[in-house]
C-alpha cells in the first residue's frame, strides 16, 4: 500500500488527520511479588477524548532498548498521532533487567509475568491515567485492545485466550484478559507441535500453544519472508498460524517482502531490521490502526475503506484475508 497522500486513497482519507503526540514515563507501578517495579510508557494523542486504549507487548530481540518501554516507536507514534493510548510495560525478559531479574522465579522468559503484566496495566488505568499529564478523563476503557511483535504476539496471543500447558507442572494455563477485545499480532509464533529448532528446547511452553481457544477478534500480521529457522523449518508460513488456527473473527495481512521486522518496526534505523522499508511499517501502522478502530467501533469504517484502498493498489504492501 502507497500511504502517500498522492494516491486516491491516503492515510488521512482512511484515518483523519494525525495530531501531536504527548508520551510520559516511566510511569512506575509497584506490584507485590514482582521482583522490579513495572514500569510503562504511555504514549497518547495531544488532542480528543474517549480514546481507546493499545497495550503493546515487546519482543525479545538482540538490542538492549529496544525490548523495552523505549522500543518500537514507528508504531507507538503512529498509533498515538491517530487517536489511540498506547501503554507499553518493560517485561522482566528486557535486556535492560537481566542483571536484576536473572534468579527471580520464572526466570529468563517469564512467559507468565509477561501476559499479567497487561492485567495489572488494566488493573491500574486510573492510577495511570492520573500519572500522566493531560490524561486524566480521556481513556475509554471500554475500548482496550492488545497488541504484540515476536514474544510480544505470544504474550499477546494468550492474553486473547490462547490456551497453554505449564511444561514445569503439565497444569492447562488460561491467561485470557476479558477485558481486552481485540487484538494485533506481528510476527507472533505459530504451532508448537512443529518447533524443532534451538530455541524450542529453551522455550518448552511455545510446543503447548492451542490456538483453537483464541476466539478474540484478531488481525494476524505476517511477513512473507519472516522464516524463523531457530524454532521451526515451517517457514514463513507459521507465523500465519495464529489465524489458521484459531475460530473467527479474525484476519490475516500477508505483508509482501516482509522479514521478522516487518519492515523496521522495532525502532527507527535499527541495525537488526533486514528488510527496512518506511512503506511497509507505514503500511503496518495504517492497517493495524484502522482494523482496531473498526473493532472497537463498529459505526467506524477505517477498516473496509483501508481493504478496499489495498485491493486496488497496483503496487499493494500485501494481502488480507479474512473469517
Amino acid at each position: 500500500m502507497n500511504t502517500s497522500t498522492s494516491t486516491s486513497t491516503s492515510t488521512a482519507d482512511i484515518l483523519g488527520p494525525s495530531v501531536p503526540v504527548l508520551s510520559y514515563s516511566p510511569v512506575v507501578l509497584s506490584v507485590p511479588g514482582r521482583p522490579v517495579d513495572l514500569e510503562v510508557r504511555v504514549s497518547a494523542p495531544g488532542t480528543g477524548s474517549a480514546l481507546p486504549v493499545i497495550l503493546l507487548s515487546h519482543g525479545h530481540g538482540p538490542s538492549n532498548n529496544l525490548s523495552s518501554l523505549n522500543g518500537y516507536a514507528p508504531l507507538v507514534n503512529f498509533w498515538a498521532s491517530h487517536g489511540f493510548v498506547v501503554i507499553q510495560p518493560t517485561h522482566l525478559t528486557s535486556r535492560t533487567l537481566a542483571h536484576r531479574v536473572a534468579d527471580a522465579p520464572g526466570a529468563p522468559f517469564f512467559w507468565r509475568s509477561r501476559a499479567e503484566d497487561m492485567t495489572h496495566v488494566l488493573d491500574r488505568l486510573d492510577e495511570i491515567e492520573k500519572a500522566v499529564p493531560l490524561l486524566a478523563g480521556r481513556i475509554d476503557r471500554s475500548r482496550v485492545a492488545v497488541a504484540g511483535h515476536s514474544f510480544g504476539g505470544f504474550t499477546s496471543s494468550t492474553l486473547l485466550g490462547a490456551g497453554l500447558t505449564d511444561p514445569g507442572t503439565g497444569e492447562a494455563v488460561d491467561l485470557t484478559e476479558p477485558r481486552i477485545k481485540a487484538g494485533v499480532l506481528l510476527a507472533a509464533p505459530g504451532r508448537g507441535d512443529v518447533v524443532n529448532g534451538p530455541m524450542g528446547d529453551a522455550l518448552p511452553v511455545f510446543a503447548t500453544i492451542d490456538f483453537s481457544t483464541m476466539t478474540t477478534p484478531a488481525l494476524v500480521v505476517a511477513g512473507d519472508e519472516d522464516d524463523s529457522r531457530h524454532f521451526t523449518d515451517m517457514g514463513p508460513a507459521w507465523h500465519a498460524d495464529p489465524y489458521t488456527l484459531a475460530p473467527g473473527p479474525k484476519a490475516l495481512l500477508t505483508l509482501f517482502g516482509a522479514g521478522h521486522a516487518l519492515g523496521g518496526i522495532p525502532g527507527y534505523d535499527v541495525a537488526e531490521t533486514t528488510d527496512e522499508s518506511p512503506d511497509r511499517v507505514a503500511a503496518v501502522g495504517l492497517l493495524t490502526s484502522a482494523y482496531l478502530r473498526s473493532l472497537l467501533d463498529p459505526a467506524d469504517h477505517a477498516w473496509r475503506t483501508a481493504c478496499e484502498a489495498l485491493a486496488s493498489d497496483p503496487e499493494p504492501a500485501g494481502r488480507i484475508e479474512s473469517k
